[in-house]
């Protein structure tokens, strides 16, 4: 058996992005004892920038071991008792998720749908409430599945004027747009390291209010999974250091060095970012004559998730192969009743840079071109380079888009 040598990839797809080198020379330094004084003052910085993250005062912030749907069992699964009634909004393949995970903890579950490729509005949300009592509203913030950003302040509002709680599945939206969770006054929220973070799977970043806890607390059965109690969980991240699990101490440093590169670069300059790489894809996009699923208006969807039509006569597969085989270029593929139907671009955290977007661009239309989609050539890299110079951030030269390391920045 050979030494274990990946091959190189640009991951552009709905997640995992490419991890951040600062990330990553983090996570190669000495590994420390879980509860050696100088890895607690690691856990307690990891707990002061996920406050920062989510734009929260909560006393709980921290992360779950584990990838983002063991944040999103743990907050369900602690919150939840069999017999409670819990409501989901669902439009697409991570509300069906919700459904699944509230529905294995005994709950009854009421799932509010709408179409693929649709927010939800509050008012469906409201008359459900009105019917019965409701412990758990769950929502999805950024479904990516169908590229779609969920508005949370007026589901917040209809939730809490009817007794229950939100959770918000934030595991995508996490450090590429904002997330204000004391300002949207949602109960819990969960994230991913993998996707606007860039750093790799394996932590999940959660935070609740009060309210969320007080409902933890006062449960009268035992959680049914000992990993996954956040009760206990909280007690570990807290100050008290309850021996619960073994910390997975190089992604500890890895997810802190990816939250520190979020302040670093600041919220604002950060959304920016992620916003102008994905409207140039867009236009890119279009500049190659393919069609963008869904009707939602731009802020009502994902900036870093961009969802393609698949052109008729064209295999969708054998595109994603050749990206990968011919450039080294990862895109996704679609779930459910979209399987086949559309390509996910994603360009999230360190993924997020203009020589990814026009790469990727010229790379697809070569290979749709072997497919007999015709457009003009290198249309598709023209639209791109004509947004960013619209937006001032065309480049003098190809060298001054690069990074130190030759990636890409701008």
């Amino acid at each position: 058996m050979r030494e274990l040598l990946p091959g190189p990839r640009i991951l552009l797809g709905p997640g995992p992005s490419m991890a951040d080198p600062r990330v990553l020379r983090a996570m190669s330094t000495p590994l420390l004892g879980q509860f050696d004084p100088e890895f607690t003052a690691i856990m307690n910085d990891v707990t002061e920038l996920t406050r920062f993250a989510f734009e929260t005062g909560n006393e709980r912030a921290f992360p779950v071991s584990g990838a983002g749907r063991a944040a999103l069992e743990a907050a369900i699964t602690s919150i939840v008792e069999p017999g409670d009634r819990v409501v989901v909004g669902e439009c697409g393949r991570f509300g069906l998720l919700l459904i699944e995970i509230a529905e294995r903890c005994g709950a009854v579950v009421s799932a509010v749908r709408g179409s693929w490729g649709s927010v939800l509005e509050p008012d469906p949300i409201a008359a459900e409430l009105r019917r019965a009592p409701t412990k758990l509203v769950a929502v999805v913030h950024g479904e990516t599945s169908t590229g779609v950003l969920q508005p949370l302040d007026a589901i917040a509002r209809v939730a809490h004027e009817h007794g229950a709680l939100l959770m918000a599945d934030c595991v995508v939206t996490l450090g590429g747009c904002e997330v204000a969770v004391d300002r949207w006054d949602v109960d819990v929220a969960v994230a991913g390291a993998q996707k606007c973070l860039s750093c790799p799977s394996g932590l999940s970043p959660i935070t609740y209010n009060a309210r969320a806890e007080d409902a933890i607390r006062r449960r009268t059965r035992k959680v049914v999974s000992n990993y996954l109690d956040l009760a206990q969980l909280a007690d570990y991240w807290s100050p008290a250091r309850f021996n619960h699990h073994t910390a997975p101490t190089a992604m500890v440093y890895g997810l802190r060095e990816a939250l520190r590169a979020f302040q670093d670069e600041g919220r604002a300059a950060r959304f920016a970012r992620h916003r102008g790489h994905g409207d140039a894809l867009r236009a890119g996009v279009r500049g190659l004559g393919l069609a963008l699923f869904g009707k939602e208006p731009p802020e009502r969807r994902l900036a870093f998730l961009t969802p393609v039509v698949v052109p008729d006569g064209v295999d969708e597969l054998r595109v994603r192969r050749r990206l990968i085989e011919d450039f080294g270029i990862e895109i996704g593929a679609a779930f459910g009743q979209l399987q086949g139907r559309i390509w996910r671009i994603g360009t999230m955290g360190y993924s997020a840079s203009r020589r990814n977007v026009l790469l990727c661009l010229a790379a697809l239309e070569h290979v749709l071109r072997d497919e007999g989609f015709r457009s003009q050539p290198g249309a598709g890299v023209a639209a791109a380079r004509a947004h960013y110079q619209s937006a001032g951030v065309e480049p003098a030269s190809v060298e001054d888009s690069l990074g130190a390391d030759g990636i890409g920045r701008v």
